[in-house]
């Protein structure tokens, strides 16, 4: 493929890093509007909202935190020689605007969006917003059939409901999601697990369901490499959507974020899990839970861009194999 100077992030040796608008990882924007915007192969999108959140608020800031992180991603990955802007088109497709005093507009406002990008042929890697986010991307993407998913996360987010009936929130979205065949629960791998609880409510759905579970423990015994084999079987060669939540990383090195949990993967193991999903037929995927109020150095958004670029090199492939 012909790398075209369109899609080419601007280099810091053209202007500083710390110059211009920041725009994910120097990228053009291409709004929905913009006549190259069905050009675009991987799109990401900023989704400016935490209406689910139930203790913490402040991931609705995380995109514009992204963003400003992103600046210092450059053009090849250190570890993999990946350079994903010259082998697909990339772009910021700027953020889904959310109503912040309507839940459930929103959640439809975010299908929306999605199903837009999913009619043109887009894969999005969002940066979130709280975990609820993912339950509108998931309703677009899996309209006509179930995905499998590789989950990263300190919390299973399968719970029923919050205060004996809300429905929607940041620890509600995948029970919602396989109660409405968004996804395969035998395709779905969910990794590092910790931290104290409220009961074994979430534990035993997905027990009953067919979810697998890595506890922290589990993973920390088993090593990255082992955990990540079993979760690529599982997500086999059907299609599979990635979410990462932020806190999936020990808050020794991403401390900015709602509910941080001790016991999880270092920066390196944090960076090492995505790498290890080369191969998985990637349709989607998010980084969510980055709250700049806790965020006092910017280390967590700095974390957050760094493993949005992963995924971006391992979703170019993904996208490659499919074209």
């Amino acid at each position: 493929m012909t790398m075209d100077p369109f899609f080419v992030p601007v280099s810091g040796f053209d202007l500083p890093r710390f110059a211009g608008v920041a725009s994910f990882m120097r990228l053009p924007v291409v709004m929905p509007d913009h006549p190259r915007f069905a050009e675009v192969q991987i799109g990401l999108v900023g989704a400016p909202w935490d209406g689910g959140t139930t203790n913490r608020p402040g991931p609705r800031h995380g995109p514009r935190s992204l963003r400003d992180a992103s600046t210092m991603i450059r053009a090849e990955n250190g570890a993999t020689g990946v350079r994903p802007f010259e082998a697909v088109r990339c772009a910021d497709l700027g953020d889904v605007g959310p109503n912040p005093a309507d839940l459930m507009d929103s959640l439809a406002r975010m299908e929306a969006y999605y199903a837009r990008l999913r009619a043109a042929g887009i894969v999005p890697l969002t940066a979130g917003g709280d975990h609820l986010c993912s339950l509108p991307i998931l309703r677009a993407l899996a309209k006509d059939r179930p995905l499998g998913m590789i989950h990263f996360d300190s919390h299973t987010d399968l719970f029923h409901s919050y205060f004996n009936g809300s429905m929607y929130t940041h620890g509600t979205p995948f029970r919602r999601a396989v109660e409405e065949g968004l996804l395969d629960p035998h395709r779905v791998t969910m990794i590092g697990i910790r931290g104290t609880a409220y009961d074994r409510e979430d534990r035993d759905f997905a027990e009953a369901v067919g979810i697998r579970v890595i506890a922290i423990e589990e993973f920390h015994a088993r090593g990255v490499a082992d955990v990540m084999a079993e979760a690529r079987e599982r997500a086999g060669q059907g299609e599979t959507y990635v979410s990462y939540d932020i806190d999936f990383i020990d808050p020794a090195f991403a401390p900015g974020t709602g509910t941080p949990e001790i016991g999880g993967p270092n920066s390196f193991q944090a960076l090492q899990v995505v790498r290890e999903l080369a191969g998985v037929r990637i349709v989607g995927a998010d980084v969510v839970e980055v709250s700049p109020p806790f965020d006092v150095n910017g280390a967590t958004a700095y974390m957050g861009a760094s493993v949005m670029f992963e995924l971006l090199c391992v979703m170019s492939g993904a996208v490659l194999a499919e074209a």
